[in-house]
């Protein structure tokens, strides 16, 4: 039952309750009639043995009683539910309440009898029974949908707060629960979380400003010390060059960071039809590490709706980690209707750590040995790209045998055509 929704739960609950309660009160209800019959049968016929004994039994002026009338064997006979005798009387059988009276008279001791039927009672109960068999079921089944429809009712804008806050993201926290105008906990349960999601909002505005700026503030001062670097490479090229690559390793971080607020901010793509074999081959034809063949396996005509420059940013990503992991060869390949694969002769990706890392400054420990200047963001960067068109970004090879990431982007409209 825990398993269950809070509507079917409610409704169980109340049907179980009302279905005991209603049972208990019917159980009552039959005991309490019957009882209630059957003493007015006794009733009635204890009022007609008083009758009768009025009626039969009379007393002269010597102050005797005598019976008014005997029948055979003594007995006196009115009507067929009262019976007078001066000897034993036998049972009447079942069905009936009985009631007796014994009055001395002159002749001796004479008893009364008189009887009333129960099968007004039985009748009633017979009656009544059926009523109550259709009548329950239905008041029991009213129960259970008008609670199923008020819970639901109740529930509706808990469901459209769930609904709107799953939608929620990082990317669209101006979006607010719905606020229902009953004033009771559900309202305040909104208004609640929308003032968490207002903080929440300030908070993650504050954050990825920062980071803006700080990548922003960092491009010129770098450029700046570059340029200085350069013009002084004639009088110390070991040192310059040394320095050129930390500078290098700077501003690529920087830049990094600066895509990151952007992608994380939502900010709009420029949208285009982008071939992903073209993207595919210049990135693989651009120089790399030394003694990294990189192959090329594309399909023709793979053609996918995005943003170019962040596409090829993906691909360079992936392909610029594979070139520092790979023993001596890297593959790309493209295919229909919008996949790239890029493939390494590497040590591979342990399975748990297939999620990790893609988590932003993460670098496995086997490759902080190998690296050669990445900075932990480039496989954060290429998913974020991925899903910011709507695509996935997920390691599809296991340990041991080489690394193999894919990419699969919604095909765009020639693709689809």
């Amino acid at each position: 039952m825990r398993r269950w929704s809070v509507r079917v739960r409610a409704t169980v609950v109340a049907t179980v309750t009302v279905a005991s309660a209603l049972a208990v009160a019917v159980a009552v209800l039959m005991g309490t009639l019957k009882s209630s019959l059957e003493s007015s049968a006794g009733q009635e016929a204890a009022r007609r043995a008083e009758t009768a004994v009025q009626a039969l039994i009379t007393t002269n002026e010597n102050g005797a009683t005598t019976l008014v009338t005997t029948g055979p064997a003594g007995d006196v006979a009115i009507d067929p539910d009262v019976r007078v005798s001066t000897h034993p009387e036998q049972s009447w059988g079942e069905g009936y309440a009985t009631v007796e009276r014994t009055v001395t008279t002159s002749g001796g001791k004479v008893t009364v009898r008189a009887r009333s039927s129960l099968e007004p009672v039985r009748d009633a109960l017979h009656a009544l029974r059926p009523l109550l068999l259709v009548g329950i079921p239905v008041l029991v089944l009213l129960v259970a949908v008008l609670t199923w429809l008020l819970v639901g009712r109740a529930l509706a804008p808990v469901s459209a707060i769930r609904t709107t806050f799953a939608r929620i993201t990082a990317s669209d926290l101006h979006e607010r629960v719905p606020v229902s105008a009953s004033g009771d906990e559900v309202t305040r349960l909104a208004q609640t979380m929308n003032a968490t999601l207002d903080r929440l909002e300030r908070a993650v505005s504050k954050h990825r400003r920062f980071v803006a700026d700080a990548a922003h503030e960092l491009r010129s001062p770098l450029a700046t010390l570059r340029t200085r670097l350069e013009l002084g490479r004639r009088e110390a090229p070991r040192l310059v060059r040394e320095a050129l690559t930390d500078v290098e390793r700077i501003q690529g971080l920087a830049a990094d960071l600066l895509l990151l607020a952007r992608l994380d901010a939502g900010e709009p793509l420029r949208m285009e039809e982008v071939d992903l074999g073209q993207v595919a081959t210049e990135e693989a034809l651009r120089p790399r590490r030394d003694g990294v063949t990189i192959r090329l396996d594309v399909a023709t005509d793979v053609v996918v709706r995005g943003s170019r420059s962040h596409l090829t940013r993906l691909v360079a990503n992936l392909v610029d980690n594979a070139v520092r992991h790979a023993e001596t060869t890297v593959t790309v390949r493209v295919a229909p209707p919008g996949t790239v694969e890029v493939c390494d002769d590497g040590p591979g990706i342990p399975v748990e750590h297939h999620e990790s890392v893609f988590d932003r400054f993460t670098r496995l420990d086997e490759a902080r040995a190998r690296d050669a200047g990445g900075s932990g963001l480039g496989l954060a960067i290429a998913r974020d790209i991925a899903r910011a068109h709507d695509g996935t970004l997920v390691v599809a090879g296991a340990a041991g045998l080489g690394a193999r990431l894919r990419a699969d982007l919604p095909p765009g409209d020639t693709a689809a055509g």
